[in-house]
């Protein structure tokens, strides 16, 4: 590997700017606040855009172009779900939860919101909560992980193991250095790069054919059924796919991120700004997995790496198509993706440890300068474990985001939902839903997978009963609770 070599160096400058700006939000970080949440000041444009940066992870320039190579337009349901799923969130949930979070005595996390919400002076909601953060995040870190090992390991051709621990240290470093701020403000770089790259290389793959009649040759060629978009699949698929729009609901790096946002006010044109985003990053997506298609159809001397790893189509298509400065910003647009979602999940799991354990059940009167230093220290402690858990080198992106997205939607989506619409939601009913969302989750994927059927569909539904039950089976809330329900329900349409 050359020391000259154009694309290594511009991967280096975009790892070095990052770390810079985390050195930046340093400066920036007064107390353990502006660790994790920002000082609730973060505009519109930040908001949004950090918002879909830190959502669309590796999988979307790895595990959704290479499932559109492999099995054609039928896989893009999954998109649709998303662009669905994320607009109802952006809708119903941004605005209310950054009044309520604020309202519930300044909570700086989910479990803390939960804990103030209901009342939680047992503490039981708030340790439930955190640890199924916990388990679905290092699990979702471990899928960050191995895409940033992915891309290091085909763009340098060294080892998986290696390839691991430099990009695992890439992020890392600013997460560690700047906290929400620094994660933040890279997000917004990272987006600009994610959706340049998005838009630009399936442009660049059309160009490459004489005319549209060439690829469609090249298409029904190498899979006749490309342009189906029901292929092969039953209605039961076809729901599963859609049902990641409902994992939205219950991802506390996304959510924190309404809960950062300056205001309610700046909530709208957020939703406008982060939606047009996603809806030309998801199209990208799609179509640089669809064209690929025939790409390689007309080029099968060049297959070889994506034939051994769909999920590679994107690295490969840049690699071959580029020029390698130009190859370099493109294929950085990767690492942005994985690093822009990995640093939120670390950052998450940090503020958990540190605001929910250390601070709620070990150290109640710690510093500010106390609670940043061992938040600092929880992001390398659960960055380790996600690495550990990364070191099988099959493991696939994909696969791995969707356990956790599922388990986060059916455990925190039905409870953020309710929790900001009904008054009547108890301590015990929370506690339940959360609770039997997660199980489902995991006893489907184990026991129930052969049906076919996303276990996020069972777990939300079941969760979803199990709060409305277990609340209206127990006392109503208390008048101090639904006082603070409707103080928080006024600003919000107060503030519209």
């Amino acid at each position: 590997m050359s020391s000259l070599n154009p694309t290594l160096i511009t991967f280096l400058f975009y790892i070095v700017a990052m770390i810079a700006i985390g050195l930046m939000a340093y400066r920036a970080t007064a107390n353990f606040s502006d660790y994790i949440l920002g000082g609730r000041r973060l505009g519109s444009f930040v908001t949004a855009l950090s918002a879909g940066a830190s959502d669309m992870s590796g999988w979307l320039l790895m595990g959704l172009p290479g499932a559109i190579y492999l099995s054609g337009l039928s896989e893009m349901w999954i998109a649709i779900g998303l662009i669905i799923g994320a607009w109802l969130n952006w809708r119903l949930v941004a605005g209310r939860l950054r009044v309520h979070t604020e309202v519930q005595h300044n909570a700086l996390t989910l479990p803390d919101y939960f804990s103030n919400r209901f009342n939680d002076q047992k503490k039981i909601l708030r340790i439930a909560s955190a640890f199924i953060i916990l388990i679905f995040f290092a699990i979702y870190c471990a899928s960050g992980m191995v895409a940033g090992a992915r891309l290091f390991e085909s763009m340098f051709d060294m080892s998986y193991s290696t390839a691991l621990w430099i990009s695992a240290i890439a992020t890392i470093s600013y997460v560690f250095i700047g906290g929400f701020l620094a994660v933040s403000w890279t997000d917004t770089i990272q987006a600009g790069l994610m959706i340049f790259a998005l838009l630009l290389t399936p442009v660049v793959v059309v160009l490459s054919f004489a005319d549209m009649n060439q690829i469609t040759l090249a298409l029904e060629a190498a899979r006749p059924q490309a342009t189906d978009v029901i292929g092969n699949l039953s209605f039961v698929a076809i729901i599963s796919l859609l049902a990641w729009g409902l994992g939205y609901f219950g991802q506390p790096h996304i959510l924190v991120r309404f809960m950062a946002a300056d205001s309610v006010k700046s909530i709208p044109n957020a939703r406008r700004i982060g939606m047009t985003w996603m809806i030309l990053c998801l199209g990208g997506a799609v179509a640089a997995g669809f064209f690929g298609i025939a790409y390689f159809q007309q080029h099968p001397e060049l297959a070889g790496a994506v034939t051994a790893n769909p999920e590679t189509v994107f690295m490969e298509l840049t690699k071959i198509l580029f020029n390698p400065w130009i190859a370099g910003i493109v294929l950085a647009a990767i690492l942005a993706a994985v690093m822009s979602t990995l640093s939120c999940q670390l950052l998450v799991c940090s503020s958990t440890l540190t605001e929910d354990f250390y601070k709620s059940f070990l150290r109640k009167n710690a510093t500010q300068t106390e609670l940043v230093w061992i938040g600092r220290l929880m992001v390398l402690v659960i960055a380790l474990l996600a690495i550990w858990m990364a070191g099988n080198p099959e493991s696939k992106v994909l696969g791995l985001v969707a356990y956790a997205w599922a388990g986060f939607g059916a455990a925190f989506g039905p409870l953020i939902i309710l929790s900001l619409f009904w008054r009547r939601m108890t301590l015990n009913g929370a506690l339940a839903g959360m609770l039997i969302g997660a199980v489902v989750v995991i006893l489907w994927k184990n026991m129930f997978s052969a049906t076919g059927l996303y276990e996020i569909i069972p777990g939300f539904i079941c969760s979803l009963i199990a709060i409305v039950v277990v609340s209206l089976m127990g006392k109503a809330p208390t008048e101090e609770i639904t006082t603070r329900f409707d103080e928080g329900d006024r600003l919000y349409q107060d503030s519209k």
